[in-house]
């Protein structure tokens, strides 16, 4: 090695933290691809999913709030949910622009085919309960912290 000073301003992919979250995040999808194919649900059919497990009759746009996804990306996921008899889709009686997302029977009885996915990804995970919450919580907080930054720079001036 000389002993030249090293002016790169990049580094290679393997020394970036946005790689390394990119590869999580595909190492998750190679993760569940088998757990949900059984269910026939994509993973973001699953958020979806497990949103309305948490609480079905919401707006398509608290559904996007809650995942960060804007009504274009859900409203062709959700009709296929619709398609596929988990999902119903109707106009809000309050408000005609509100389309209202409700479970069906099976869409409900899913749920019970899916309980054992987090226990699986948690054992995939290698980590135990506490080492899942921290680490949760740290990714949380490094999206709050990214969100705000991006929020930031949408207001600089070139």
């Amino acid at each position: 090695m000389t002993a030249q000073t090293d002016t790169r301003r990049t580094f290679p992919p393997e020394q970036q933290l946005c790689f390394a979250v990119y590869a999580a995040g595909q190492a998750f999808t190679r993760l569940y691809r088998p757990l949900l194919a059984p269910l026939g649900l994509t993973y973001p059919q699953y958020l979806v999913m497990l949103t309305l497990w948490d609480g079905d009759g919401v707006p398509i746009s608290a559904i996007g709030h809650r995942l960060g996804l804007d009504t274009g990306t859900l409203t062709p996921l959700l009709k296929r949910l619709e398609a596929n008899g988990l999902v119903t889709r109707t106009r809000s009686a309050e408000d005609e622009r509100k389309v209202v997302i409700a479970l069906t029977e099976k869409g409900r009885m899913l749920e019970k085919d899916a309980a054992g996915i987090p226990e699986a990804v948690a054992c995939a995970s290698t980590l135990d309960v506490g080492g899942i919450v921290a680490l949760r919580e740290e990714i949380q907080a490094l999206t709050r912290a990214l969100n705000a930054d991006a929020a930031c720079r949408v207001g600089e001036t070139a």
